[in-house]
């Protein structure tokens, strides 16, 4: 039932990444972090991501926001190994507490929708590249930053969701290097990743097939609204195991 119940999690978080271009790892680790630590699920999320962005990359490569992507990658680089460091180090139920304050936070964020005239100058785009690899490091989650700074900026909804399949390429790739560094990477976080792969595949194909024609601002409130429920329980069950 548990195995069951963790690839209907992947096929659905994986529709949602399909469509958007974000939200797989914010779905997926927000809810498989109510069966499964966060160590042996966000290693296991990473290699499906890197796989997904690999499919989904020819397909926008010519709407890619190019020019932003380098000081947020940087920024990434920088502080990601300061999160692995958490993520291997810090016990479960405080990982899991943090985690679920991070995500709720970052949906009222998103859920009020900034608007930005100009796009970010380099150190900004560094800094928010910095709290995105500090969050990837350490939760997995390293989307709500820069989903932040592409769709409240004048680059668009097409322009976005690309620049994010691009930025995830590279947070992920950066995210598994440390992860090995730290021993995280082993066969059963490998073959968690493989046996959940079909899933994940399924869901991304029929999240690109609904990216057109839908409207995107609506489809994403709905999204945050989830998000914010997991979290929610996610945070309860943390004070639980804590206490």
């Amino acid at each position: 039932m548990l195995i069951a119940l963790a690839c209907l999690i992947v096929f659905l978080a994986a529709i949602v990444r399909g469509f958007s271009g974000f939200g797989f790892s914010l779905l997926a680790i927000t809810a498989l972090s109510l069966i499964y630590r966060p160590s042996e699920i966000i290693p296991s999320i990473f290699m499906m991501e890197l796989v997904a962005s690999l499919n989904l990359l020819p397909s926008i490569w010519k709407d890619v926001h190019w020019r932003s992507l380098g000081p947020l990658t940087l920024g990434c680089l920088i502080a990601t190994p300061f999160g692995v460091w958490a993520l291997a180090h810090v016990a479960a139920a405080p990982m899991q507490m943090a985690m679920s304050i991070f995500v709720l936070g970052a949906a009222g964020l998103m859920w009020r929708g900034y608007a930005l005239k100009t796009m970010p100058g380099t150190l900004a785009s560094t800094a928010v590249g910095a709290a995105s690899g500090l969050a990837n490091g350490a939760f997995g989650i390293g989307g709500p930053p820069v989903v932040l700074l592409y769709f409240a900026s004048p680059a668009g909804n097409l322009a976005g969701r690309a620049s994010l399949i691009a930025f995830f390429l590279a947070t992920d790739s950066i995210g598994l290097a440390n992860q090995y560094l730290e021993g995280l990477l082993n066969w059963d976080v490998a073959m968690r990743a493989a046996f959940y792969l079909p899933a994940m595949l399924f869901g991304v194909w029929l999240g690109v097939r609904s990216f057109k024609g839908t409207d995107p601002e609506k489809f994403r409130k709905y999204v945050l609204v989830i998000l914010a429920a997991l979290a929610a329980i996610t945070f309860i069950k943390s004070v639980v195991q804590l206490f």
